[in-house]
């Protein structure tokens, strides 16, 4: 027999399957020996009061073995012969389109301007060493995108848009921990995320799809009306290549290039309201202590401590931005004169620091040119080229004491850091642009308020965040998912403006891989 129940237990008592065989024998008066499997399905933390309380809920099986996998197996088929669909980028939006694909019995391309996710690792830390980005292999380009070495933060609050619990159940056929099904914030991991993307790559080329790497998509080939395929340069060789077919254009938020040869073709984009900011590092035994209300911090039987801070200020939101507990600042620019920082956590979220970024609302008509549909574009390219200036034109990022920046007063020491190319102090306070700066020196005061302990100069701001989301919205019909003048492009994912972070960018590839299809069978 099976039976489900909701749990609210002490921290110590969810340490193991054994320990809530053992509360669950207690509470609900079943003989401990006869319980022989607890599943969990949902997992959340209640840190309101002083006393930590988890969540569970639970399916107990009693005397029976569970007769079904923890997730939902998704069947890919051989798509050799099969009709092509060409998909530009390889980060989340891409790669689950592609599976899409392969589902729906069309055979996907991938075409990728970065490096396989093994390879682009060696680049990632070439940046810290040398202090120079590679322009095509980064922590935004490459096998798996922005997120594969930038956290694998599954949460999202894009609950309409498509079938969230199969993106997760797709994770975990290709190696994921089944956790991710349960917690309220699932979590992959940057240490473990790699691995994963390598298999959902390898389910692709066994099924019969391609995955071109090094390879950079030049422009569209076009028919009437329509795209009929792209140009591309092998990174490698030079050699110039075509690839036919529907596009799915899932280059990501961060492909300015791509950006500019839109805008040249006067292909309709529009300029696009995002946020930044600063990355916000504090100590995380800081943060544990004061989420979990205890000097003691996490203790012994609870994770790395989030938060999440949102107010108003002169009409515009700030808030915390990709929170990670226990985690690093890390270097996320993607060519030179950039100083652009994101944040990171391994899967055991163990690092001495949390971070995340603190951000402030900015709109087209802030740049003064809202009518440029790269002003956003261009906003972001002054902000991190002034970054870099600051950090005396190399990858050193330009910080400041958080109580100094609130001060507006410059920080003549700083605390120890994760940001591994090292930090320079700088008067945020007075070169960020004042409608930022100022937003961000009156929120902090607001957040020091309502969590006593968080306005300190035991933490750091590092500058600047300003990659939150894409700064263009390429414009596409809402029926078909097609660009609005030109059938047989589908944008697709963050980088055309349609979503905001892993899950949200996988059911949009999703969905963009369900219109391509439709697409094809209309055109026989």
């Amino acid at each position: 027999m099976t039976y489900e129940y909701q749990l609210r237990m002490l921290p110590h008592q969810t340490a193991s399957e054994s320990t809530i065989k053992d509360y669950i024998s207690r509470e609900k008066g079943i003989d401990v020996r006869t319980i022989t499997h607890v599943r969990v399905l949902k997992r959340s933390i209640d840190a309101r009061q002083r006393t930590i309380y988890v969540n569970l809920k639970v399916r107990v099986y009693v005397n029976e073995e569970p007769c079904d996998d923890e997730y939902e197996r998704t069947e890919y088929k051989d798509v050799s012969t099969s009709k092509p669909v060409i998909v530009v980028g390889a980060g989340p939006g891409g790669l689950f389109a592609a599976l899409r694909l392969i589902e729906l019995g069309l055979r996907p391309i991938i075409v990728e301007r970065g490096k396989d996710v093994r390879e682009r690792k060696k680049d990632i830390a070439f940046i810290t060493k040398s202090h120079k980005v590679d322009p095509e292999s980064n922590y935004c380009f490459g096998e798996g995108g922005a997120g594969a070495y930038s956290d694998g933060k599954l949460y999202t609050r894009s609950k309409k848009r498509g079938n969230i619990r199969k993106i997760l159940n797709v994770f975990c056929q290709h190696g994921a921990s089944t956790a991710i099904l349960a917690d309220a914030h699932p979590h992959i991991g940057t240490d473990k995320l790699p691995r994963v993307i390598e298999n959902m790559r390898n389910t692709i080329i066994n099924c019969g799809g391609e995955v071109h790497f090094q390879t950079k998509m030049t422009g569209f080939l076009y028919g009437r009306n329509c795209v009929e395929g792209i140009t591309a340069v092998d990174m490698k060789s030079g050699r110039d290549i075509e690839f036919r077919g529907p596009v799915i254009l899932a280059t990501g938020h961060s492909a300015r290039d791509v950006y500019e040869y839109l805008y040249g073709e006067r292909i309709e984009i529009e300029a696009k309201s995002l946020a930044v900011g600063v990355r916000l590092e504090h100590p995380a035994e800081l943060i544990d202590q004061i989420q979990y209300h205890s000097k003691t911090g996490r203790g012994r039987w609870l994770p790395a401590a989030e938060y999440s801070f949102v107010t108003q200020v002169d009409g515009r939101g700030v808030y915390s931005f990709c929170m990670c507990p226990g985690g690093f600042v890390i270097p996320a620019a993607t060519g030179p004169s950039q100083i652009v920082v994101n944040g990171m956590s391994p899967s055991n979220r163990g690092s001495k620091w949390s971070n995340s970024g603190m951000v402030v609302e900015v709109h087209p008509e802030d740049t003064g040119n809202p009518d440029d549909a790269l002003c956003m574009m261009r906003f972001q390219e002054e902000l991190e080229r002034s970054c870099w200036q600051q950090g005396n034109m190399r990858q050193t990022a330009p910080a400041q004491r958080m109580v100094d920046f609130t001060r507006s007063r410059l920080s003549y020491d700083l605390p120890k850091s994760s940001y591994a190319p090292g930090l320079i102090s700088s008067p945020l306070h007075f070169w960020l642009p004042p409608f930022v700066g100022k937003r961000l020196q009156t929120a902090f005061g607001v957040f020091g308020k309502t969590s006593h302990g968080f306005l300190t100069n035991e933490a750091v701001l590092i500058a600047a965040e300003t990659r939150t989301s894409s700064p263009v919205r390429i414009l596409r019909d809402n029926s078909s998912l097609q660009h609005i003048r030109l059938h047989g492009l589908f944008p697709c994912g963050e980088g055309a403006g349609y979503a905001g972070g892993i899950v949200s960018a996988g059911v949009d590839g999703e969905r963009c891989a369900d219109a391509a299809f439709e697409y094809v069978s209309s055109q026989h």
